[in-house]
């Protein structure tokens, strides 16, 4: 590998950073249709267990709870030592929860295999990590890196979950679980030790389109200045870092923002969004008398849909910014919620489905760009795992509020009315935000 490297650095024929954003790809999507398995694996485990619903549902509580823990962690890890031992560190977490599901017999096996260990690991092997890895190796098209990137989450998912869930028929949990750790743990190592990179300095790069080139070959000063910065810091620090310009904002700077606050708020509002329509879709849509397994086949169209989202949001804000796709995000939303409130039946209920997705995961490879454009690159893993956590708090929160609601009220017309107002806040919030390169201490307003 390091002769192809220094291979590559002559010949200049392929940017390294797209090799990255092709090992990217692969580990999430081995990691994104693992993770998503559970939904799956239910009631194959109330079968083989006698576990109540309620009882699984807590070890997946807990697994969510971690994982964002996990985020904020993995995130300032990331800042401090680079990409490769935290995506390694994790991969082995998680593919050891996995493992270890397959000799589980209690119920407190689960939560700690599952609802710890897995999650633990699923921090630093997910999206938001993988999306600051882009920040640090493209300027230009880094939206459209990003997006190539994160598509390998929805395309496993997509391609993955039927092949996993036939395995559970044919061979049972166990054999799943193992299969499913086994494929992640040895292709994420394999293509951690390998590809992954987390600065272009050391390989004598530049971030792609810096100063307008192509990434492919920085100056011998510029590599021996990034190589020297990356040992002081003890971190994989990029070759932006050495250029001159303003010192990059830590969390708590940043917190000092109006535009951390409403990007803050705005996640918090698509958290919400996201994990109520996934969590209560089926359920809604078979209280219509419509079968479960089309209400099924609208979920995972809506998965599949949600790739083109992102596809569509990288060179959408590599040509217009950030907050422009992000607002229409919420924008679409806002119709599509109404739409929703107006008519019930089979078609607008496909109507919904694959609108929605298309909105499902566009701030994904969005959010960690935003913060570099707004707070550099230094501390892009924390701040971007900072909102990420808000964001699957309020997933968290409105999904089971959505739940009391129906329970109360025999319906989710209050929930999509109260997601609606929501949505609708979060395009303007969008909109007050200045994209500019905020300074550590008075500079612009946010």
């Amino acid at each position: 590998m390091p002769t192809f490297r220094r291979r590559h650095d002559r010949t200049h024929r392929v940017f390294y950073g797209w090799y990255v954003v092709a090992a990217s790809f692969a580990i999430l999507f081995l990691t994104g249709s693992g993770s998503s398995m559970i939904g799956v694996m239910i009631k194959p485990m109330g079968a083989d267990f006698g576990w109540s619903r309620t009882s699984i549902s807590s070890a997946i509580f807990v697994n969510m709870a971690v994982y964002a823990v996990s985020i904020i962690v993995t995130g300032r890890l990331y800042d401090r030592f680079g990409p490769k031992w935290v995506i390694a560190c994790s991969t082995v977490l998680f593919a050891a929860g996995f493992a270890l599901m397959a000799t589980m017999d209690s119920l407190w096996q689960f939560l700690l295999y599952y609802g710890v260990i897995a999650a633990a690991g699923l921090g630093g092997t997910t999206v938001p990590l993988f999306g600051s890895l882009m920040g640090r190796w493209f300027d230009r098209w880094k939206g459209l890196a990003a997006s190539l990137a994160l598509a390998g989450n929805c395309l496993g998912q997509f391609l993955l979950i039927p092949v996993f869930s036939d395995l559970i028929d044919g061979s049972g949990l166990r054999v799943t679980s193992l299969w499913i750790a086994g494929l992640c743990g040895v292709v994420g190592l394999v293509l951690t030790f390998t590809v992954i990179r987390g600065d272009p300095g050391q390989l004598g790069l530049k971030p792609y389109g810096a100063n307008g080139g192509d990434g492919t070959a920085t100056e011998p000063r510029q590599a021996g200045a990034a190589a020297k910065l990356s040992i002081e810091a003890g971190a994989a620090s990029t070759a932006t870092a050495v250029a001159a310009g303003p010192r990059d904002l830590t969390l708590l700077e940043a917190m000092r923002t109006r535009a951390l606050w409403l990007y803050t708020f705005v996640m918090f509002v698509c958290g919400s969004g996201d994990y109520f329509v996934s969590t209560h879709l089926v359920p809604m849509v078979t209280d219509y008398g419509i079968s479960t397994s089309v209400a099924a086949s609208m979920f995972a169209w809506l998965s599949l849909i949600s790739l083109a989202g992102i596809l569509v949001a990288g060179p959408a804000s590599d040509a217009i910014g950030y907050k422009i796709p992000i607002a229409v995000t919420f924008a679409l939303r806002v119709v599509v919620f109404a739409i929703l409130l107006k008519y019930q039946g089979i078609v607008p209920f496909w109507v919904f489905s694959v609108s929605f997705g298309f909105t499902l995961l566009v701030t994904a490879p969005l959010t960690p760009m935003l913060v570099r454009t707004l707070y550099g690159v230094t501390h892009i893993g924390f701040i971007s795992g900072f909102i990420t956590t808000v964001h699957m708090v309020g997933g968290g929160l409105w999904a089971y509020l959505a739940g009391i609601i129906f329970d109360r009220t025999g319906d989710y017309r209050l929930a999509f009315w109260i997601s609606l107002g929501f949505a609708a806040a979060a395009a303007v919030a969008m909109l007050l935000i200045r994209e500019e390169r905020h300074l550590p201490r008075g500079g612009p307003a946010a």
